[in-house]
């Protein structure tokens, strides 16, 4: 490979300088993607011009300092241009040079794409078109809570222009006029297997662009006087959110690739890689010493403060999500502690929080993607966030939910109306499956509560609680089980009622401990002595508890769910018990059909879940 042809040198802000550094970050994006065999140069190298002339002139950022809190933040959409993302890193001296050439390396913090290893990455961005969005929560943040001047940057690619999620983002920055807020389009017209959808139709993307309340800046983006014209506009713009549609070309810089369809995510062979280095000018090692930003600390600040839970009369008929909204707003006295929500607060009733706390509550209407991005930006900016819609509907935003986990943000999730209970709405808003899809989620921390105190208690927890968690409400009143001031640990159960003669077990979680506690009634008149478990916590499971009750009832075990069979309570108990050496007999109870519409009774009773049938599954586990 070429040998260096340039010393360092100090950043000075001149257009040759900056000329320099441009061809400096495409020679370092090409030599990480060759020393590792892969990577996508041809992408990181289409918007070098663009980066070069942001992070010397306009991106505010004292690197030895990633926590200072009016910080710029930048956030690569298009994750896959992480080669670029790790030569500015070296170009601001955070990566040194044989560093960079690890990347993609096993054990190496330069992974194929970006994630918060690196304490300059806010969150990881390898899925296409959520990095824009998740830059727009922290705009929101930071008009909006921090009330300081930081400007949020992020680099997109044109491929995922075709992403929903972009123009969901792009709509929320407009709706809040975020002029903190600018997304450069890298406009290189080819993708992965060829022409992107609009290729350089830039005006097709400036309609959209102004159409969602957004201002339109079109440029060529190899051109550094029109790139340093554009930013400096988007920094000093003060009424609406800034998108500059750069034209650029892929693989900009070396002849034999320029806009060459086949190279995407391909990394040069040796050969090739020599002669484009060459081609331009050689290796460098310039040093941008970057703009540090003004002292400033946010408008809101953390505190610790006392939280007193509603409390709930044994016996009331109190839905879960009521207790939710309940205990969301008895956070709130909490300055942390912020609120969002799709379009149904009055039903999931984050209401109750955003009547108390308006300025820290959120409305992303239906817009799931950007609801769950915008409690990961919240995150980002230090905030507990707690987001909610319909359980059904956190569905569309799974990959964010996957992708959060990635990013080790620290996101709370609350959906309601789950499984057949909700009733006549049918089964297009019947959760029967997010058990098993927040239970997946690397570290999360899964909840389904069956009462009133036992949700508000559950509720608080989460606040101090990190990483991903996920409360699972049901619609309908059903009687408070427990006596205010109950304590229920994440990770724990309860036992709702137990006797040391127990001679079966019926677990469920949510609604159907209610089910369990009628059948659990019949059982007993006919002199089968039950214990009932409350399984609260999902993920964690409180395996100690289900050990116990497997041994006194010589392992027969009934649980009981309103979600399909695949993944959630039952899955959560089974795998729980499975590496015992004597493992139980279960019986599983769960919605097996395709549910329709009806009476919530009528359609737990049709799904098997209802308490005569638990009661059925029980005798024939005793033998009767």
């Amino acid at each position: 490979m070429a040998k260096s042809s340039v010393s360092e040198v100090h950043t000075t802000q001149g257009l040759d300088f900056i000329r320099e550094l441009g061809q400096q970050l495409r020679v370092d994006s090409i030599r990480a993607s060759t020393a590792a065999g892969s990577g996508h140069p041809t992408s990181s190298m289409s918007a070098a011009d663009l980066m070069a002339v942001l992070i010397t002139r306009y991106f505010h950022y004292d690197w030895n300092d990633p926590r200072q809190s009016n910080n710029d933040h930048l956030i690569f959409s298009k994750g896959h241009a992480s080669p670029l993302l790790y030569a500015i890193f070296k170009a601001v001296g955070v990566v040194s040079d044989v560093e960079l050439l690890t990347f993609r390396r096993f054990g190496s913090r330069l992974e194929g794409h970006p994630t918060p290893i690196l304490p300059w990455v806010d969150v990881a961005t390898g899925s296409l078109g959520q990095g824009l969005p998740i830059a727009v929560g922290v705009a929101l943040a930071g008009r909006k809570l921090d009330q300081l001047p930081y400007h949020v940057w992020t680099l997109t690619g044109d491929s995922e222009l075709a992403e929903g999620s972009i123009w969901e983002g792009l709509d929320k920055a407009g709706f809040y006029g975020l002029s903190n807020f600018t997304a450069i389009f890298d406009i290189n017209r080819l993708g992965q297997r060829g022409p992107t959808e609009y290729e350089w139709e830039t005006d097709v993307y400036r309609d959209r662009v102004q159409a969602f309340g957004c201002r339109a800046i079109v440029i060529d983006g190899h051109d550094l006087e029109q790139i340093d014209q554009a930013l400096g506009q988007a920094r000093e713009a003060t009424a609406k959110p800034t998108v500059v549609i750069a034209r650029t070309i892929k693989g900009k810089g070396f002849s034999e690739i320029e806009n060459k369809d086949g190279w995407h995510g391909k990394a040069l062979p040796a050969d090739m890689a020599e002669r484009a280095i060459t081609e331009l000018g050689g290796v460098r090692h310039l040093r941008v010493d970057g703009i540090k930003p003004q002292p400033g600390e946010p408008a809101i600040r953390d505190a610790r403060v006392e939280i007193t839970p509603p409390t709930y009369k044994k016996g009331d008929k109190v839905a879960t999500r009521k207790a939710y909204g309940d205990a969301l707003k008895a956070l709130g006295a909490r300055p942390a502690v912020v609120a969002m929500d799709g379009e149904v607060s009055n039903s999931t009733f984050a209401e109750e929080f955003a009547k108390a706390y308006p300025d820290r509550y959120f409305e992303i209407f239906i817009a799931e993607q950007q609801l769950v991005a915008t409690a990961v930006g919240m995150s980002v900016r230090h905030y507990i966030p707690f987001a909610s819609t319909f359980a059904a509907f956190f569905s569309r935003a799974y990959d964010f939910i996957r992708m959060a986990a990635i990013s080790q943000a620290n996101i709370r999730l609350s959906g309601s109306h789950a499984g057949v209970e909700i009733g006549e709405d049918g089964p297009s808003q019947m959760a029967l499956e997010d058990l098993a899809m927040m239970r997946a989620i690397h570290g999360s921390t899964v909840l389904y509560p069956s009462d009133a105190t036992s949700a508000a208690s559950l509720v608080v927890a989460m606040a101090d609680h990190p990483g991903i968690s996920y409360l699972r409400t049901t619609r309908g009143a059903y009687p408070v089980l427990y006596d205010a001031g109950t304590r229920f640990p994440i990770g724990g159960s309860k036992l709702v009622r137990s006797d040391p003669t127990d001679r079966v077990v019926l677990i469920g979680a949510g609604v159907t401990v209610h089910n369990c506690l009628a059948a659990a009634d019949e059982l007993e008149k006919e002199g089968i002595k039950t214990r009932v478990i409350d399984l609260y916590s999902v993920k964690p499971v409180d395996r100690v508890t289900l050990q116990e009750a497997a041994a006194l009832t010589r392992g027969r075990l009934v649980v009981v769910e309103d979600h399909y069979p695949e993944g959630g309570v039952g899955a959560a108990v089974m795998e729980a018990l499975a590496s015992d050496m004597d493992p139980p007999r279960i019986v599983h109870l769960a919605v097996r059909g395709l549910p329709g519409s009806g009476k919530p009774v009528e359609l737990m009773d049709k799904a098997e879940i209802s308490a005569r049938h638990i009661v059925a599954a029980a005798k024939r586990l005793y033998g009767i």
